[in-house]
């Protein structure tokens, strides 16, 4: 059954790339969908989700591709590898610095 599911999202992904900025949306959404629990993961706290949009911000469009078939295919270990090498560059380091620990200080305010 994850089969038929995982086949529908790949399918939505290549319809939607002939459209201009749709394919686009539907490719970061299924990778933010894989970037979620590998944030969760390897770095866990209330910023989670600012760090996953950071990811999936400073994330080339190969990567983005890359992680959107493994919201099909399911994570390996090259997945959770494009996920640290996003998160280390300087301008996602950057990103999670600001809107992360605005995330973390939401929390006490």
């Amino acid at each position: 059954m994850a089969r038929h599911g995982s086949f529908a999202v790949l399918a939505a992904i290549a319809v939607a790339g002939c459209e201009t900025g749709a394919g686009d949306q539907l490719a970061r959404e299924a990778a933010r969908g894989v970037v979620k629990p590998i944030v969760a993961q390897y770095l866990p706290g209330p910023g989670g989700e600012a760090i996953t949009d950071c990811v999936i911000d400073n994330a080339s469009g190969s990567e983005i591709l890359q992680l959107a078939r493994a919201a099909a295919t399911g994570p390996d270990d090259s997945t959770v590898q494009v996920v640290l090498d996003i998160s280390r560059r300087p301008e996602t380091i950057n990103c999670i610095s600001r809107d992360g620990l605005s995330a973390v200080l939401g929390q006490f305010g």
